[in-house]
């Protein structure tokens, strides 16, 4: 559960660094998104959710 919090948390700080610092690239990257059409944005997200699942992964086995 402390995982899942931990990776939570630094989800949020790394939006939030985002949004505060670029706002600009923030908009062209949606405006990029929308040009894709439903199912390739739907093969990114998945591909996103596995190597977030790989990085927690490769945290938990390294001690973190």
């Amino acid at each position: 559960m402390a995982t899942a919090i931990l990776a939570l948390g630094l989800l949020l700080v790394a939006e939030g660094l985002l949004w505060a610092l670029a706002p600009g690239l923030i908009e062209a990257m949606l405006e990029a998104l929308r040009a894709l059409d439903h199912a390739q944005r739907r093969l990114f997200g998945l591909g996103a959710l596995a190597a977030g699942v790989a990085l927690l992964w490769l945290a938990k086995s390294l001690g973190a």
